[in-house]
């Protein structure tokens, strides 16, 4: 598994999930402010580019990061946080193993199946995809996501190496992903984002999340997107990520 990781030094290890059709850049800023005091570790989730691994499912990158985590921290972490895919696949991390990190942030992530969406992907993906390394299509794609502008270079050389398979097979497994019951045995202390101007079944997601979880917050963004607030607000994030830690370390004194 591919990865990025600042502060290497330090101790205690923050993993952080990208979201899909995206990498490490989605938390550079993020990375680079708690590099100072944290082990910040980045993985490239499978099927992306940087990533010489197919993306199979979202069981599978989960299980294979939880592996990891097994062989190079000793099978616990102290935070762990994802955005949509990645919130996803830190969502079935929780799932496999309750126990896996003190602390989760949960962004932007869907916990129950579109199935007429996912049945559609393969179709437009095959229709779209030459189009993906055209700059005028990638810059409207690159909009719609509301990624700060400064981002579009980067997100239009990795978002053109991404296979096509690669693509329908995360986003099908996006757009299916289903809940599992052994979530409301996870032992994080977990906090549950979600913008106020996402789509209702993001925001139903967040509640259910909420409800499956039983030491987790839930707190809807005001006027934010989709991914905004790790994307374009990385100071808000951190600072979230932050108190998190802060607030767990007292509870330990």
């Amino acid at each position: 598994m591919e990865t990025v990781e600042l502060g290497k030094t330090n101790k205690d290890v923050i993993l952080l999930l990208h979201g899909g059709g995206l990498s490490w850049w989605n938390y550079s800023k993020t990375a680079e402010s708690l590099e100072h005091h944290y082990h910040v570790v980045i993985p490239i989730l499978n099927g992306h580019a940087g990533s010489r691994t197919p993306f199979t499912s979202i069981e599978n990158n989960a299980k294979e990061i939880i592996s990891y985590i097994d062989e190079t921290f000793g099978g616990h972490i102290l935070l762990a946080g994802g955005l949509s895919l990645g919130g996803q696949i830190l969502v079935e991390m929780l799932s496999q193993r309750k126990d896996i990190c003190d602390l989760a942030v949960i962004e932007s992530t869907l916990v129950t199946p579109m199935k007429l969406t996912a049945a559609l992907i393969a179709p437009a993906c095959s229709l779209c995809y030459p189009l993906i390394k055209k700059r005028w299509f990638a810059k409207l794609q690159f909009r719609s996501l509301h990624i700060r502008a400064e981002l579009f270079e980067t997100y239009f050389k990795d978002s053109s190496r991404i296979k096509k398979e690669d693509m329908i097979s995360f986003l099908k497994a996006n757009s299916n992903y289903r809940l599992k019951d052994t979530i409301s045995d996870c032992q994080a202390k977990t906090l549950i984002l979600v913008g106020e101007k996402e789509r209702g079944l993001l925001k139903q997601s967040a509640a259910l999340l909420n409800q499956k979880i039983s030491n987790s917050a839930l707190e809807v963004l005001p006027q934010y997107t989709h991914g905004d607030l790790s994307i374009n607000h990385s100071m808000e994030y951190t600072q979230k990520i932050l108190w998190l830690i802060y607030a767990h370390k007292s509870t330990l004194r």
